[in-house]
């Protein structure tokens, strides 16, 4: 059995590719945003809103900052990761 660690990164790797593939794109601050939260589920299984005024985010502005870059689509974004990268 692959780490859960290695499969979450398949996993987001694969999420990202057909993100592309749909023709949604992301900043390079936003894909660096992405990274931390698969680092996150990576280790704690999941991410919530409440997660984004933890260290490492809290370093990049926490919360307001993830609402910043990805404003409204930011509590779906969360669950649509959630679901693709711990399942």
């Amino acid at each position: 059995l692959a780490p859960f660690a290695e499969s979450v990164a398949a996993r987001f790797d694969a999420w990202i590719a057909a993100k592309a593939t749909a023709g949604t794109t992301f900043t390079d601050e936003q894909a660096t945003w992405l990274s931390l939260i698969r680092d996150h589920i990576a280790t704690s299984l999941s991410i919530e809103a409440d997660d984004l005024d933890l260290s490492p985010f809290n370093q990049r502005g926490g919360l307001g900052k993830a609402h910043q870059l990805f404003g409204e689509r930011l509590p779906d974004l969360l669950n649509e990761l959630n679901e693709a990268l711990a399942a």
